[in-house]
């Protein structure tokens, strides 16, 4: 078979770790990108806000690229359109709750009219070059999710996109489940498959069962109930706010992401809001505690949430009282454990009852576990298989299931962010790398922070600094002023003036020495003054701040 007849997968995002989902599909001279997410910031990625995915290889091949195609409207599935839309003016195609939630992100950024939006419906088939993209009804924690069947010359492509089973979901929109046996029986070339749950032992719970448990503690509580979840879980606050309206509560919504989220589902007929039952907080302080609910940000413990404001006593309008009960309805994301439970604690010495454990059905995943995902594999029957959407021991776990269902061992592939798949129709094989990686967005800057400014960063708020000022001749090189020592995060000046005028003394050993050998280079003398102050520091504290001489000149 010719070269230029093999299709190409290239995952640039959402492999081997938890979000920024980016694939891309590449069969000749077109290129068509499966969602454009974000990540959230690690531990270690001090002051970074958003984590981006790099988008070089797009860039550099920008006239082969067709469309973008989105399975949900998830943070990790479209947070990143805003800013690669301003590189990449090609259409864009989604279900109307996911274009809805990113008209809103696109006005704010101001290119809203620049972007051409085609909304689809589920069994929808559409031309894009020389794809055709077939869009799959599957369930998931927000409406209007679809799995893709990508039609192509050699071949299907599936894209599950997330997904779960839930046969009882709160919107009746179940599983399209006989269109997937459908394309089975005609034959799968290759499946993607959402990965998030593969350690997990049976099947998920119904989104269902939560509100079973909302209508049970609703019951027990006397006052106030406040609700945080996941902004966009548009089933989520359906129920929370049916389970109001059932109770005679009414509902506040605090925190900008989730009003947007609920206006827009809301305006687009996803959800069933009463008539009346939303009231503006300030109205929800006049009433009686026990006939208001309130619903906010901040599961994951974010620092500068609604939830975690509250929980300081830090929210210019919400104070957490004793007899409140709060109900986290949702699981840390990885990594986010120990914030979450701080918030916890907090609200507890605050007086409040917390819902938080997972065991009482206060939530549920949107993700398959493993029957579910050796269902998604019978039905679809793939030739090769490609775990995606997971950190690196859940593509494992997922490889193992394929496995276990029949596919052959050398049909799988395990792969990593920027590594090429290549797909005839009878082999497949890792072909090389492209560009791939994180863009950190700091601010307004997009992509301007990288290693060495996050290792400053921590070296700073692990060991602090010492700027060191002196005023020097310019033509003999003498010093006129300082050398004056300034500490900032690595000793209190006040209990530290041995060793800081010690250090100061240490600065004039060290130009004395740049004297002698004639080095009158500015580079060359702050080189001295670090060098000697740094070993000093380090023989009296065992520590290394970082170290800045600024020289002026007279």
């Amino acid at each position: 078979m010719a070269k230029n007849n093999k299709l190409s997968l290239i995952p640039l995002g959402g492999l081997g770790e938890i979000g920024k989902n980016m694939m891309v599909v590449k069969f000749k001279d077109n290129i068509l990108i499966i969602d454009c997410g974000l990540m959230f910031p690690e531990e270690e990625m001090l002051g970074i806000d958003i984590v981006l995915p790099d988008i070089t290889y797009l860039l550099e091949n920008r006239e082969l690229v067709k469309g973008i195609v989105l399975t949900h409207g998830h943070e990790d599935h479209i947070g990143s359109l805003p800013y690669v839309l301003r590189h990449l003016n090609v259409p864009v195609y989604g279900t109307r709750l996911t274009l809805g939630l990113l008209e809103g992100k696109l006005k704010e950024q101001n290119i809203l009219g620049d972007v051409s939006l085609n909304t689809v419906k589920p069994r929808d088939v559409v031309q894009i070059g020389l794809f055709k993209v077939e869009f799959i009804r599957v369930s998931h924690s927000i409406p209007d999710a679809v799995a893709l069947a990508i039609h192509t010359p050699i071949g299907v492509v599936m894209h599950s996109g997330d997904f779960k089973f839930d046969l009882t979901p709160v919107d009746g929109q179940v599983t399209d489940f006989q269109r997937l046996a459908q394309l089975g029986e005609k034959g799968v070339l290759v499946l993607m498959s959402d990965s998030t749950n593969a350690e997990r032992p049976g099947y998920t719970m119904s989104e269902r069962v939560v509100g079973n448990t909302f209508d049970e503690n609703f019951r027990q509580a006397n006052e106030r109930i406040i609700i945080t979840t996941f902004a966009s879980n548009v089933h989520r606050l359906q129920q929370a706010i049916q389970t109001a309206y059932k109770h005679d509560r009414k509902v506040a919504v605090v925190g900008r992401s989730m009003v947007n989220v609920i206006s827009v589902a809301n305006e687009l007929g996803y959800m069933d809001i009463p008539e009346g039952i939303l009231i503006e907080l300030d109205e929800a302080s006049k009433l009686a505690r026990n006939k208001v609910v309130i619903l906010t940000t901040g599961s994951q413990g974010e620092p500068m949430s609604a939830l975690t404001r509250m929980a300081l006593s830090d929210h210019r309008q919400v104070d957490i009282y004793p007899g409140d009960t709060i109900i986290i309805s949702a699981a840390p994301i990885p990594g986010n454990e120990k914030l979450v439970a701080r918030i916890i604690n907090q609200l507890f010495k605050l007086g409040a009852k917390v819902i938080y454990e997972l065991a009482n059905d206060i939530h549920v995943s949107g993700h398959p576990n493993q029957e579910e995902l050796k269902l998604m594999l019978n039905l679809v029957r793939p030739k090769f298989f490609v775990p995606i959407h997971g950190e690196y021991r859940m593509l494992i776990k997922h490889a193992e299931l394929a496995k276990d269902v029949g596919v052959l061992p050398q049909n799988i592939f395990v792969a990593e962010n920027g590594q090429a798949l290549e797909f005839s129709r009878r082999s497949g094989r890792i072909t090389g790398r492209v560009a791939s990686g994180k863009v950190l967005v700091d601010g307004l800057g997009v992509g301007d922070v990288g290693n060495i400014v996050l290792k400053d960063r921590k070296l700073l708020s692990q060991e602090g600094i010492l700027i060191i000022v002196l005023t020097m001749d310019r033509e003999s090189k003498q010093v006129i002023a300082g050398p004056d020592i300034i500490s900032r995060g690595f000793v209190y000046v006040r209990e530290s003036e041995v060793l800081l005028e010690e250090a100061k003394a240490r600065v004039q050993s060290a130009l004395d020495k740049c004297s002698e050998k004639g080095i009158s280079e500015w580079a060359g003398i702050k080189s001295q003054v670090r060098d000697a102050v740094g070993k000093y520091l380090y023989e009296k504290t065992r520590r290394r701040p970082m170290i800045l001489p600024i020289i002026m000149e007279a």
